[in-house]
């Protein structure tokens, strides 16, 4: 074999050198692609560990969504007619979380009112931080007389009370999941819209953002290409949050009756029942309830903190 020669090795000769110079061989499809899994896997893994009660919180969020939706497919309970023969009944193999005073299984009923409830969570925070996010982007982008108009808007619908809004929606229309979804977002839109407007202010103002004009780049061209991804990481925390407090008002509103009608139900309404049977002894119609509420509530929060934090190193990085 002559010195120019390949070596089967990955080797290679070079002529008038003492030793042979042994270069990587290029393995079929390897190279720097091969390892980009890995090392995302990697990265994966680190920001878990550095996050640990948000995975938790992921971990809690996840079972309770499979509970609710998953469960059902599994526990078959009839949640329509009513059984007086089995109101109030205690926890038992038969319930294990007890029966209600209209006689329905209390767990068929947890994973049943846990479904509006996720519902009424899940859609208020992704409508009201979309729209909020798009009312704030333009109007931090295009400033000046829109602006203005705009954040004015924002500000008149925060001077009205959230409790006479959706009293005076509820009267208007009969309460069910769209009539609430819209009375929740209706008021939560608007924090994000703030916060998304302040954070737009800021990069409008970047070097990418003017090389892209000078390029001639149309101005919703900038706004969903520049601007919105770059506040992504600030929304997504802001969502979390959302969600947390559209669940926490879906269950204030049921306290005041303005719920979905029967025999459909939420853990708000199961609670609000609950705590009229508790001093009868019927302890089983509260806490299941109120702790599911606690639970849900609390591993959002915990997601919520464990982007937070993600997006600070992510901002000090850069």
């Amino acid at each position: 074999m002559s010195a120019l020669d390949p070596q089967l090795s990955g080797g290679l000769a070079v002529p008038g050198a003492d030793s042979v110079v042994t270069l990587p061989a290029v393995q079929p499809g390897g190279g720097a692609d091969s390892r980009l899994p890995a090392r995302r896997v990697r990265l994966i893994r680190s920001a878990a560990w550095q996050n640990r009660l948000a995975v938790v919180g992921l971990a809690i969020l996840v079972l309770l969504t499979l509970f609710c939706f998953v469960g059902p497919l599994i526990y078959h309970t009839d949640q329509v007619s009513a059984n007086l023969a089995l109101e109030n009944l205690a926890p038992s193999a038969a319930h294990p979380l007890g029966t209600s005073a209209q006689g329905r299984d209390e767990l068929g009923r947890l994973m049943l009112g846990g479904q509006s409830t996720l519902e009424v969570g899940f859609a208020v925070a992704i409508v009201a931080t979309l729209f909020g996010m798009v009312w704030g982007a333009i109007a931090g982008y295009v400033g000046g007389f829109v602006d203005a108009v705009m954040m004015r808007v924002v500000d008149a619908v925060l001077a009205i009370p959230f409790l006479f809004f959706i009293v005076l929606l509820a009267e208007i229309l009969r309460p069910n999941l769209i009539v609430i979804v819209i009375s929740i977002t209706a008021v939560s839109w608007l924090s994000t819209a703030r916060l998304v407007r302040g954070e737009v202010l800021s990069l409008r103002t970047r070097e990418y953002v003017a090389a892209s004009k000078s390029f001639g780049a149309r101005h919703w061209y900038v706004i969903f290409r520049h601007l919105t991804p770059n506040v992504l990481g600030v929304v997504a925390v802001n969502a979390t949050l959302k969600m947390a407090d559209a669940i926490l008002a879906y269950a204030g509103m049921a306290f005041l009756g303005l719920s979905i009608p029967p025999p459909a139900t939420s853990w708000g309404d199961m609670l609000t029942n609950g705590i009229n049977q508790y001093y009868n002894g019927y302890w089983w119609q509260l806490w299941p309830a109120a702790v599911a509420i606690v639970l849900i509530v609390l591993s959002v929060n915990l997601v919520g903190d464990g982007l937070h934090d993600m997006v600070e190193r992510r901002l000090e990085r850069h």
